[in-house]
Order: C-alpha cells, then structure tokens, then sequence
C-alpha cells in the first residue's frame, strides 16, 4: 500500500510526520468530504486543516467515514489544523482548538500551529477592518500566544504545536521564551522560492519545515497575472519527460528529497492520486540542482494586506 512508502519524518518530540498530505486550502466544502475519501483510500495518512479554510465539518465526516468503515483507525492518521489570527489572545486558543476539533470530529489534533505570526482584533469576523478600509490588529505577543498553544500539548489537545509563515526572527523568539520547540514551520515554499536560508536556519533548530503552495499555487485568488506556473516551466518539464513522469511529480519529489513535507491540494481523485505516485523514482542530484537554480524568490501567498502590521514576516530576508 502506498502508505507504507511514504516516508516519516521526526519531529523534535520524536513523534512521526507522514512526508506527504492532503492539503485542504480552497477546497470547497461540498468537495472536500470526497476528496479526504479518495485520499485515504489512496494511501494519504496526513491531512492538512485550518479553521479558516472554512471545511472543517466536511474533513470530519469524511475521517468519521473511514474509520467506521474500517479503513483505518484514528491513531494511523496525522491531522493538522491552524489558529486562526483573531484567536491569538490566550484565553481564546484554547476554545479555537476545540471548535476544530468539534467540527472534524476528534478528540485531539497531531499537530496545531499558529497560522501566521499577525494578530488581529478579536471578534466574529476573520478579517476585522475599520472604517477606513484597514485591517484592526490585536496588540497580542506572538510569545504569549504560543504559551498557551503549549498549554493545549498539557491538557491533550494537541500532541504537538508549530508555527506557520514565521520568519527566523519569530521562530527565534519563540525558542528563546518558550519550552516547547515548534515541530513544524509551514510556509511557502516551490521552484520559484526556495526557502533556501530559512529551511536551513529551521533544520538548524531541529525543526521541520512544511512547504505549501508547492506548485506556485496556480489556483491563488493571490497570484498576480505576470507571476510564474511551475507546472509549465521548460526545466521541470524536461526532468520529468526524462523520468516519464508529470511536472507536479517532479515538483513533489524535490520536496521530498530536500527533506521537507510536502500537502498538496487537490479534490480530484486523478489528481490526488497522482500526487502520491512520486515513490518510485529519485532526482539526480544535478536535477535538484537545475530545479534549485530556478529560484526567483517570487512569493504567492505574500498577505499583502497585512504587510504594515507589526508582525508582519515577509519584509524580513528571511
């Protein structure tokens, strides 16, 4: 079974990471249930979630499906979700841990990060604006935050706490104030950035790194009309007819080989199947190095709305 292949990383607390999951961002929910279906059914064990995607409920029913029909138990499955940036004030995250878990349905997460590093005013809404037109920021400490994320570790909500789209600075801060060590950072990450500084900075810190977006995000409500497709670059293209396979495998096995975790989304059976079908072939390492020299440091996701925000991460180098 494809399962059995993916490999596991080991995260700081010595628990293990599927490689590879199914990415959930902008999946709608009358898709997901059956997309997180064929998933599992393919092999995928890790499935990645967040409160703001906004399908929670429809991962849930799905995971419940599949455990009741004895495809697999809930400790063979590796779910993550995300604090959102409305709930960083610490008497909130832990009610935000269990609204998630509420809707997919489980008892406790494998792994809850802190989805960006920006906090906003807390409220109903996920973007807080005032009556000019500019998002309201919480005066919350990206310390404090993740002080009470470790609290949910304690009481067993989580077995394990992050941090996404943190820059070395933030992550630094965190190790220098805080007793749990993030396991994960997930960020960005495809053959136009490479991450190359902050990956090593993370591996340095014994910290994993999960790359998002790893095809350039072609569906990014973010993308900007001039901003590059990997799928469609000639490099990537070449490799992959060479190894008779597609550009997103060859995309996927350069995470893979860099030492990284790769949730790709998708919502189409094909498709899904598709991306876990990289386990059969390696990269020269002149092909890794052709696919790392395509680095522009184009970022998709940059969140430019929050960029005057105080904890904005991306005016960093990295």
């Amino acid at each position: 079974m494809a399962q059995d292949k993916v490999p596991k990383l080991k995260l700081n607390n010595g628990l293990l990471m599927p490689a590879l999951g199914l990415g959930t961002w902008l999946s709608s929910p009358n898709e997901v249930t059956q997309a997180v279906k064929d998933a599992i059914d393919l092999g995928y064990r890790h499935i990645d979630c967040a409160f703001v995607y906004g399908n929670e409920n429809e991962v849930g029913l799905a995971i419940k499906a599949k455990i009741e029909e004895g495809v697999v138990k809930r400790e063979d499955l590796f779910i993550t979700s995300k604090l959102w940036n409305t709930f960083h004030r610490p008497g909130l995250v832990e009610g935000a841990v269990r609204t998630s878990l509420e809707r997919l349905g489980l008892d406790y997460l494998n792994l809850y990060l802190i989805h960006m590093p920006m906090g906003l005013q807390e409220g109903d809404g996920l973007v807080p604006f005032d009556k000019d037109g500019k998002f309201i920021s919480s005066d919350t400490d990206i310390v404090d935050t993740y002080k009470a994320m470790e609290e949910l570790v304690k009481k067993g909500l989580t077995k394990s706490i992050g941090v996404s789209n943190f820059n070395k600075a933030q992550i630094q801060r965190i190790l220098d104030n805080c007793s749990i060590p993030p396991a994960t950072n997930q960020v960005e990450c495809h053959p136009y950035l490479t991450q190359v500084k902050l990956i090593e900075y993370c591996k340095s810190k014994d910290i994993t790194v999960t790359a998002y977006s790893q095809f350039g995000s072609p569906a990014s409500p973010f993308r900007k009309p001039e901003d590059p497709v990997a799928l469609q670059d000639p490099v990537i293209g070449g490799i992959a007819t060479k190894h008779g396979k597609k550009a997103g495998h060859v995309i996927l096995r350069w995470i893979l080989q860099r030492g990284l975790i790769a949730i790709p989304k998708s919502v189409t059976q094909q498709r899904i199947a598709e991306n876990i079908d990289i386990l059969d072939f390696t990269l020269a390492d002149s092909e890794m190095k052709e696919i790392d020299a395509l680095n522009r440091n184009i970022r998709i996701c940059s969140n430019d709305i929050f960029r005057s925000h105080k904890d904005y991460p991306f005016n960093d180098e990295y």
